[in-house]
């Protein structure tokens, strides 16, 4: 088994190397938070054209519906109530507006849950408090060197192996 930069597990990495690996992973995780902000955008994006779709809807049952409706339905209440024919094409434009009503109602629903959401901001406060976290991240303690340890074995050693 081996580690992302193909070093075994457990072997030691230099600096550069654990450095190298530190910057692959920050990268992945920009372009998985800018794919997570995508995808809540495509959703958004959806529901707007829900919303758009249901307003479309009611425009047009409200255009084609009109003449139809309002002559059926104006000699209906005319044969059932004996009222005047202009009291009853009145009567029929109205109910013609009523249901154009809450088909528009139901498009601003949806325009509203398109507006309030929360998809985009959810992903800019995840990457701020990722970056933040990162910003106060503080490298692990060192343990001292013991005084039988000279800084030029140190080096020698760190010049051997790399």
């Amino acid at each position: 088994m081996s580690a992302p930069d193909g070093s075994p597990v457990g072997a030691e990495r230099s600096i550069g190397q654990l450095f190298a690996s530190a910057t692959t992973e920050m990268s992945a995780l920009v372009h998985d938070e800018i794919a997570l902000a995508k995808a809540q955008l495509k959703q958004d994006v959806k529901r707007g054209v829900a919303s758009g779709g249901a307003f479309t809807v009611a425009a047009v049952l409200l255009l084609f519906s009109l003449p139809m409706l309002n002559f059926a339905l104006a000699y209906g209440i005319r044969t059932w109530s004996h009222w005047n024919l202009a009291i009853c094409f009145l009567l029929s434009f109205a109910a013609n507006v009523l249901v154009a009503a809450v088909l528009a109602l139901i498009g601003l629903v949806f325009a509203k849950k398109t507006k309030k959401s929360q998809g985009p901001q959810k992903v800019a406060a995840s990457m701020k408090e990722t970056a933040g976290v990162l910003q106060n991240a503080k490298p692990h303690p060192r343990p001292e060197l013991p005084q039988d340890r000279v800084p030029e074995a140190i080096e020698a050693v760190a010049r051997s192996a790399s």
